[in-house]
């Protein structure tokens, strides 16, 4: 018993002095969240709510580290340790420093597997990597992946030692700006609108112990005219023997079950009556998917779902309107762009995560745009959860062509390189398949304004066939050409409707930028701007609701959307509603959220 209570004792000293060598890195403003960083418990919520798993393992944590030459060999001795999952340039990795495109950054880390694991297969999940990963695990090479923004894994169990005890090895290579790789607005001399670069690890890494045959993957499509949820199960190994079944629960009420076998979709016949998932109402049906060989059970999985529908229509003015669930609506929300102070790319806790989405329905608004950025899978699920529709661009990256955004565009489309084009369809697609069957997600972005902007009929004819679910705006104020859903333009700082299409939805994609300063909150206290200055919150609330009435007369002549720039402040731009820090809501709630829901009101009669 002594020795039990002993070695208890040492094991939770170890932990404590391991903790203590953290720290944040830097100087610069934080999160309050950021002071309820646990070394050993890292984001420690399930990363994948869409397709749940009881049993997994969190690998964040501390990891030691070391940088290297690009193309050196593995290195023996590691400098330090860095906090996973937060990228090296952060504050919260510990570490703050700046990779660049001719260096490497290592990982390693060691871990054991659950006793009850054994006989199953273990997968290594990434939630996402900037940007090329090569992953070894116990000196075997497991896999190796290229793309920022998505979520990869390796069935490891093949290199897993016997005794559970196992090393794990991570090296990544970020060329930021200095490559033609999807980058969103990190560069290497961040200033403006350019922000710090996001390399290596910046979500959860963890494991799952599955079956020998397991499901893979989801797609999940609802259809409100017909009555009808479809599901495709993606398994690991198919089989003809295999029998997929999905049953349907509205909270623990079961309301419809389907099956299907020969790798067919699974099509459940939803109730006449099914509640359909709207901002106002944002109704989830709870899904238990099975995988099975006769009647013997394989592989389970939790997921959701919602009934909903997203298209344009004519209205009785001849408008091109943008409807949810076959009525208009008029999709409004802020330009949000994900970032903060200390995390970068990643929040420092689920709570912060949470916590931008829930202040965007206290502000009244109905959408968000997420801008040039993924979020990790959580962020889409409290979409899901509170009923925010969500633009999704593409990140951007490469050089750009001449922008030509107040008329439709004239000139010579720039050719990206064979690897450019190849690494960004690649990209593209990984994108849209992470996210296909999230609820929230009403509209896919290829291109922003002229950035890396190329074949801009063929990318968004490809996005329109390959998910004729969503509505495609082929470019968010960029080059403007007559494909997709909507024609998107973008006005700093006054809503302005200079140009009109008739065959499609027309949108201000960006509008505002209204900026304040607040002088404790800021990246660098002597640089900072945005389109306008206010000197205080009554000044720049005026300004809002200025911009707002101008909106509601441009809704009437043919505005059928609207972002507002943006959420919160990121680094010198001084734009946002909240500070960088979240820690002070810069305009008057109260009045911005009874505009708000004004606007999105608008189209109700209709």
């Amino acid at each position: 018993m002594k020795n039990t209570v002993f070695l208890s004792l040492l094991f939770a000293l170890c932990a404590l002095n391991t903790s203590a060598q953290w720290k944040p890195a830097g100087d610069k403003i934080k999160t309050d969240w950021a002071a309820q960083i646990d070394p050993e418990h890292v984001l420690p919520e399930y990363p994948r709510p869409i397709m749940e798993r009881s049993e997994w393992q969190n690998l964040n944590g501390l990891w030691n580290y070391a940088v290297i030459d690009k193309g050196a060999a593995l290195p023996h001795d590691y400098e330090g340790q860095i906090l996973v999952p937060f990228a090296i340039e952060s504050s919260l990795s510990g570490v703050g420093r700046m990779l660049g495109e001719q260096a490497e950054l290592v990982y390693h880390r060691s871990f054991t597997t659950p006793s009850g694991w054994r006989g199953q297969r273990v997968l290594l999940h990434f939630g996402a990597v900037d940007w090329k990963a090569d992953v070894w695990v116990n000196g075997i090479k497991v896999g190796s992946h290229t793309g920022g923004f998505t979520p990869f894994s390796f069935d490891i169990t093949a290199a897993l030692n016997s005794n559970g005890k196992n090393d794990l090895t991570v090296k990544v290579w970020d060329p930021t700006d200095k490559g033609p790789q999807p980058r969103g607005k990190q560069v290497s001399r961040p200033g403006g609108i350019w922000y710090t670069p996001v390399s290596g690890i910046w979500q959860t890494v963890w494991l799952e112990p599955v079956p020998q045959r397991y499901i893979e993957n989801l797609r999940i499509t609802p259809d409100i005219d017909n009555h009808l949820l479809t599901v495709e199960v993606q398994t690991s190994t198919p089989a003809a023997t295999d029998l997929l079944q999905v049953s349907v629960y509205d909270g623990t009420d079961l309301v419809a079950t389907g099956k299907s076998i020969n790798g067919q979709p699974v099509e459940v016949a939803m109730p006449a009556d099914a509640k359909l998932w709207s901002p106002d109402s944002p109704n989830l049906y709870n899904l238990k998917v099975s995988l099975c060989d006769g009647k013997k059970v394989i592989d389970v999985v939790d997921s959701y779902a919602a009934m909903r529908k997203y298209s344009t229509r004519r209205d009785k003015d001849g408008i091109v309107r943008l409807e949810l669930n076959n009525r208009p609506l008029f999709q409004y929300g802020p330009l949000d762009q994900g970032w903060w102070p200390d995390g970068l790319y990643t929040a420092p806790t689920d709570e912060a995560l949470l916590y931008d989405l829930q202040k965007t329905k206290d502000f009244g608004f109905n959408m968000i745009r997420k801008h040039i950025k993924v979020e990790p899978a959580r962020w889409y699920t409290y979409c899901d959860q509170l009923g925010i529709i969500v633009w999704q661009d593409m990140p951007s990256g490469d050089r750009n062509p001449e922008w030509q955004n107040r008329k439709y565009f004239d000139g010579v489309e720039r050719i990206r390189s064979s690897e450019s084009e190849a690494t960004y369809r690649k990209e593209w697609k990984e994108i849209i398949d992470c996210l296909y069957s999230y609820p929230c997600i009403g509209t896919w972005v290829p291109f922003n304004e002229a950035w890396g902007q190329f074949k801009t009929v063929e990318i968004a004819e490809w996005t329109k066939q390959y998910d004729p679910t969503r509505l495609v705006n082929p470019a968010s104020g960029g080059n403007h050409y007559t494909c997709g859903d909507m024609l998107d333009l973008h006005n700093y700082p006054a809503p302005e409707m200079y140009l009109y299409d008739a065959q499609r939805a027309t949108v201000l994609g960006e509008y505002g930028g209204i900026g304040l300063v607040m002088k404790d909150h800021l990246w660098e206290p002597n640089r900072n701007w945005g389109y306008v200055q206010f000197n205080s919150s009554k000044e720049a609330t005026d300004e809002y609701l200025k911009y707002a009435d101008m909106l509601l007369q441009l809704i009437k002549r043919g505005f059928s959307a609207a972002v507002y720039t943006q959420t919160t402040d990121v680094e010198v731009e001084v734009n946002g509603l909240m500070t960088y820090d979240r820690k002070v809501v810069k305009l008057d709630e109260a009045r911005v959220a009874e505009m708000n829901k004004r606007i999105c009101r608008s189209l109700e009669k209709e």
